[in-house]
């Protein structure tokens, strides 16, 4: 599978991140703005070494995604920001030159031999290797895979209503990275209810962070996992689950999003998969009491 990448195993499948790249210096502020200096101060000695810059007064942040291999199929789980693409409104994604792919072939993936692709929702930094520029034209980077996400995004972000300050980090990506895919007749579409797909996959709604956001659970073997999207930003929020990121769109909705999925992530043991958590990006949950720890493996 590539290098050194731990390969993490449940039941017959396998799981592996490919990393598109590191967000260094995020600002707790930022990220967090609903959090005080004084809050975080509380919270940072739970963070380790990966989860902060070496001051420990900023945070790390990754993009990447989670490649499943199952006995049958091949499927990657968010895509990443994706290169080229026009993000005036987001600098920090606008324009980039990044060897996804190639870590994607360091870690055993054909493009072409993707079955699926599943996008827990259709923000910038999720669904942007949906696509690639070739000879001026967005085309499918997984032409015979088939794309999976929840309806109540594309609904959302084909709609000007959308289109609003909550968005603008966003703007662009439905017209590249999504439309383009729906137009090739690739894409299969998750209803707000979620449910099972490919019977060792589930789509669990947890509408907050964006309209439409759905975790994946995956149980093989007697085994589960929970591919939790952005549920989560860092582990801060496990000592913290009552702060909502700068990103949630829908506040209150992302709070119960939150509790509920590290409630059930506790309960059943599963290894839950994070969307932006550094290092190995995948760890256990517990409880305590109302709130929750982390533990990294």
């Amino acid at each position: 599978m590539g290098g050194s990448r731990p390969v993490f195993q449940i039941g017959d499948a396998s799981l592996v991140k490919v990393e598109e790249q590191l967000l260094h210096a995020i600002p707790p502020s930022f990220l967090y703005p609903g959090m005080t200096p004084k809050e975080f101060a509380a919270v940072q000695p739970t963070l380790t070494a990966s989860d902060l810059e070496p001051s420990r007064d900023a945070l790390v942040l990754s993009v990447h995604t989670w490649v499943v291999r199952t006995p049958r199929h091949l499927i990657l789980i968010d895509t990443g920001s994706g290169n080229d693409k026009e993000r005036p409104t987001n600098p920090l994604f606008h324009r980039q030159n990044l060897p996804y792919l190639e870590r994607l072939d360091q870690a055993g993936v054909d493009p072409e031999a993707v079955d699926f692709v599943f996008n827990t929702h259709l923000h910038v930094d999720h669904s942007g290797w949906n696509t690639r520029l070739i000879n001026g034209k967005w085309i499918p980077t997984f032409p015979n895979a088939r794309y999976v996400f929840p309806k109540a995004e594309r609904d959302y972000y084909s709609s000007p209503t959308s289109h609003n300050e909550a968005n603008r980090p966003s703007l662009g990506v439905y017209e590249d990275s999504v439309l383009p895919v729906i137009e090739a007749g690739l894409v299969d579409f998750i209803a707000p209810e979620g449910g099972k797909y490919l019977d060792i996959f589930e789509f669990i709604p947890t509408r907050g962070h964006s309209i439409g956001h759905m975790s994946i659970g995956l149980t093989s073997g007697g085994e589960t996992a929970i591919f939790a999207g952005d549920v989560l930003h860092t582990a801060l929020q496990l000592a913290r689950p009552d702060v909502n990121s700068v990103f949630c769109e829908f506040a209150a909705d992302a709070l119960d999003s939150r509790q509920r999925l590290l409630k059930r992530a506790a309960e059943t043991r599963a290894l839950y998969l994070s969307s932006h958590f550094p290092g190995s990006s995948a760890g256990f949950v517990a409880a305590d009491g109302d709130r929750f720890t982390w533990r990294y493996v």
